[in-house]
């Protein structure tokens, strides 16, 4: 039972952002399993979750040695504060920005170390971006995109 349970959550921490042990305690419930706060902690513990930052900037449990980049707050806080917006272009990736804030984006952005970018430039207020290829350029559009939390 117990390990039937600890598989439980770690596929709902792999699929959901999960910010506190209520959250995770709620999800459990809602897939039948009756338990209290203090054995989600325990499990939490046995489990090893760690807390991280997620690409929209909210703090989420994740599982250790996890290979997704975390996003240092003050990159994204950085990053979302000067867009305007993100747009595609084959493997080119533009972003608008308020006056005078293109480099302070484009510094936090390469210190976000995205895998799919090949290089960027940055002006006043255009950051371009070229990524590996299309697919590339799409995926990171979404990456950025919830950063910003544009809907677009």
């Amino acid at each position: 039972m117990k390990q039937n349970r600890r598989d439980q959550i770690i596929d709902i921490i792999t699929n959901h952002a999960i910010t506190t042990q209520e959250e995770l305690l709620e999800k459990l419930r809602e897939n039948g399993y009756e338990v209290t706060q203090a054995t989600v902690s325990r499990d939490i513990k046995k489990i090893g979750l760690i807390k991280a930052v997620n690409a929209k900037g909210v703090m989420c449990y994740t599982l250790p040695g996890e290979p997704k980049k975390v996003i240092e707050p003050k990159f994204s806080s950085i990053f979302s504060n000067s867009v305007i917006s993100v747009a595609r272009a084959m493997n080119d990736v533009v972003i608008k920005c308020y006056a005078g804030m293109a480099n302070a984006a484009c510094a936090a952005l390469d210190s976000m170390e995205f895998p799919e970018i090949v290089g960027s430039l940055a002006g006043d207020d255009t950051i371009l971006i070229i990524a590996q290829n299309e697919q590339a350029a799409i995926a990171l559009c979404e990456k950025l995109k919830a950063i910003t939390d544009f809907e677009k």
